[in-house]
């Protein structure tokens, strides 16, 4: 099947998928997608008994067809195997009840490895044979904590690509700071921006339209610029394959039959996760219901409720920083989709959201939305108590973010018997001040202190990745103003 990929803002240019990765944002600002989601379907069946890297093939060579099958053979070699510390990748284990996925695994303990580590794969397989020897590509990334190091681990080292990863200041996690400030590799820059995720994520999409930092990328022979946040569609497509392993898995222990419906909660600010399984669901996963849970930024609880996007309102750090955002990007894919394709409404959505800080779509759209998305959030005092309750109820520890998850999980009213899966996108050690002081430990001294507190009680084990970060060497420590981002790329571009 030929499929395109053109803006959710218009028609303006439609690429293959090679294209629409090696690019990552539509030159009008937009998203990329395809009108051919769907059209193909995946038989469930046929996926009962396999591996997470034979389901990763199926589903990618539906969604990505102008990768051969032996291209995403070695892509999915390379993305998911000894680096991960489950052979499942990403295990199904019971919760009470209902159950949760665990994603944090892979080699930077967060979710964004699922799509992260087969992003770099993708991205060298998406030059042309008729391309200069010496054409490189300059990714660019804002992260609100786990995306930059996920970024950092795939990208580092790799031949002709260089990346930039900006995060606020202040507004992520000691664990997570470190995680990025102490990256190897040699075509790898990390800098802290004055200002919050929003600012970044912002400032990142306007040098995507940057024509003189673009003129200055082609003379150092970075012919293009490209983004490893969840805007790439190749960024986003790896994270369908574990919404499929997960219903597997319940088929696999009995909990369903092959066709059953099941509903997933996911923790979610830029949208993208949860996007995923609505992707699922267009390839003919039985998905019942996709509910977003949020924490104090609530600001895809407002719109899923009252049908208006708001992004001129109160800016909170939390302890999920991951989620702190105002404006999330993925949800323009949806909106694109649920509207049947209407691009002229998306982009005076989009148009209205950039001048007036707000858009509201139809009530008919809302209704329709509202069919399969629900929603809930989770104040700071509830994500303590989710913390400490989960581990009293259920022996089993989860980080802030798959607390938000958790809270708004046990205040849903289950109507049916339909099981529900909580996603869990991050481990509980790269939180281990937030994750101690909520189960009443001891959280003095160093967040490796905490770690090995956190250990001691509950009898799990902190990631040598993460417990290793105590001795790593700092190299970057940049911090800049959201004015000056255009510039330190520019200068990022000379140093690679």
């Amino acid at each position: 099947m030929n499929t395109t990929f053109h803006s959710t803002r218009g028609f303006s240019e439609e690429l293959s998928s090679r294209q629409a990765i090696r690019q990552g944002l539509a030159g009008d600002g937009g998203l990329f997608v395809t009108d051919d989601l769907g059209k193909q379907q995946v038989d469930v069946a046929e996926l009962i008994g396999k591996s997470y890297q034979d389901m990763a093939r199926t589903v990618l060579g539906v969604l990505l067809p102008d990768f051969s099958s032996s291209e995403l053979d070695e892509c999915v070699r390379a993305a998911y195997g000894s680096q991960w510390l489950e052979s499942a990748i990403t295990p199904l284990k019971p919760l009470g009840d209902d159950y949760i996925l665990e994603l944090f695994n892979g080699p930077t303990s967060a979710f964004k490895d699922v799509a992260l580590q087969i992003l770099p794969q993708f991205m060298a397989r998406t030059t042309s044979d008729t391309s200069e020897a010496n054409e490189r590509v300059m990714v660019l990334t804002a992260t609100s904590g786990d995306t930059g190091k996920a970024a950092l681990a795939g990208f580092a080292d790799t031949p002709s690509t260089g990346i930039t990863v900006f995060y606020p200041e202040g507004k992520v996690s000691e664990i997570q700071r470190l995680q990025m400030t102490t990256q190897t590799g040699s075509n790898v820059n990390v800098c802290a921006v004055k200002g919050n995720f929003d600012d970044a994520q912002t400032a990142v999409k306007r040098i995507f339209g940057d024509n003189d930092l673009a003129s200055k990328l082609e003379e150092d022979n970075y012919v293009s610029l490209s983004s490893a946040n969840s805007i790439n569609v190749g960024r986003l497509v790896p994270q369908v394959v574990y919404y499929f392993s997960a219903y597997v898995q319940l088929v696999e222990r009995g909990a369903i039959k092959v066709g059953d419906e099941v509903e997933f909660v996911v923790p979610t600010g830029n949208f993208g996760d949860i996007l995923a399984g609505y992707y699922a669901k267009k390839l003919g996963l039985p998905v019942g219901r996709l509910t977003v849970a949020s924490d104090r930024n609530n600001v895809l609880f407002d719109f899923l409720t009252t049908g208006t996007y708001n992004r001129e309102r109160p800016f909170y750090e939390t302890t999920s920083p991951s989620m702190d955002i105002l404006v999330s990007s993925n949800l323009e894919r949806m909106l694109y989709y649920m509207s049947d394709g209407d691009t002229e409404l998306i982009a005076s959505l989009m148009d209205d959201l950039q001048s007036k800080d707000s858009f509201t779509i139809p009530d008919s759209l809302l209704k329709r939305i509202r069919g399969l998305f629900s929603c809930g959030w989770a104040d700071e005092n509830q994500v303590s108590r989710a913390i400490t309750d989960c581990w009293n109820v259920n022996h089993y520890v989860i980080d802030p973010h798959t607390a938000c998850g958790y809270h708004v999980l046990s205040q849903m009213f289950q109507e049916t018997a339909m099981p529900r899966v909580l996603l869990s996108t991050a481990s509980p050690y790269k939180f281990p001040r937030v994750v101690g002081k909520a189960l009443g430990l001891d959280t003095a001294g160093t967040d490796f202190d905490c770690m090995d507190r956190l250990s001691e009680v509950t009898g799990t084990t902190a990631p040598k990745n993460l417990r290793g970060l105590e001795h790593a060497a700092e190299r970057f420590t940049d911090v800049i103003s959201i004015d000056e981002m255009s510039d330190y790329v520019k200068a990022a571009s000379d140093r690679l």
